[in-house]
């Protein structure tokens, strides 16, 4: 490591790091030998429900010999005890939305018996996720599942297929953001998107959305796919979501842009898919 880092050699396979964010300072360690992205992950696990992600980011090194923090060096490896914080810039970052099946998950959120009656348009969500899941099978995507207090609210409905769903969970947290799911996204390499539908707009999918978003993911939100009781709670929670990055989108650019090209192997698959099930039922007006 460059010259600088900050007090003495730690011996062992893990190094301490002070690593230091706004007005928080917490001690934690690190492998030895790691480097940039490695500080990047621990500052995520520490403060990721602090930190905006369509931020742009410096890490600096306190350097005691300008008693000052400087930008982390190029090529720094820990070697020994030091002192780390993660500065935001100014600039915000443009979300991009870009997806590919390799490095995209989606999450069906509570699309429940019990609810029928209640949220609008449920109909239409129902032949809009059976589509969307269908797609996630024909382009090797993972499913995330999650019902709502099923021994209450009953299971997903029989119109959605879960055959081949990575994972299917009960939950009494309205977020889908639970120990198992970050177990089984951690086993996903390269997860970058999460694409996110079901019930309630403005509880579970708002909620899940904004605690993928505080772990560095990128949300996109099926607004075909997604409804509330309330239309007014559905209309304000997207608006919200949007305000904060998170991508508010359709069913078929979702997948379209998955496929990304009239040669793609699945094209005509998807295109059938899209063909087949597209709802005229009002529900986009209300976004």
């Amino acid at each position: 490591a460059p010259a600088g880092g900050g007090c003495s050699p730690a011996g062992g396979s893990s190094v301490p790091v002070l690593f230091c964010f706004s007005v928080f300072a917490r001690p934690s360690s690190v492998p030895h030998g790691a480097g940039y992205e490695m500080l990047i992950q621990k500052f995520l696990s520490l403060y990721g429900d602090q930190i905006d992600m369509h931020r742009k980011f410096v890490v600096q090194l306190f350097a005691e010999e300008w008693s000052q923090y400087i930008d982390l060096p190029k090529g720094f490896l820990v070697s020994e005890r030091c002192k780390v914080r993660l500065v935001p810039l100014q600039i915000q970052m443009t979300t991009l939305g870009n997806l590919t099946p390799s490095s995209t998950v989606f999450f069906c959120c509570d699309m429940q018996e019990r609810f029928r009656p209640a949220i609008k348009y449920f109909g239409d969500i129902i032949s809009v996720g059976q589509r969307l899941l269908q797609g996630a099978r024909l382009l090797g995507i993972p499913v995330i599942v999650t019902e709502q207090y099923p021994k209450g609210l009953g299971s997903t409905v029989q119109e959605i297929d879960l055959a081949g769903a990575k994972l299917v969970l009960p939950k009494t947290k309205f977020s889908m953001v639970l120990p198992e799911v970050e177990a089984a996204l951690a086993e996903i390499p390269g997860v970058r998107s999460v694409v996110l539908f079901g019930v309630e707009t403005h509880v579970c999918i708002q909620q899940t959305a904004l605690e993928l978003v505080g772990r560095g993911l990128e949300v996109h939100i099926v607004a075909d796919a997604t409804s509330s009781r309330s239309m007014m709670d559905r209309m304000f929670a997207l608006e919200r979501l949007a305000r904060t990055g998170i991508i508010v989108t359709t069913s078929e650019a979702i997948l379209l842009q998955l496929v990304a090209d009239k040669e793609h192997p699945k094209f005509k698959e998807i295109q059938n898919l899209i063909k087949a099930s597209a709802p005229e039922s009002g529900l986009l007006s209300k976004v």
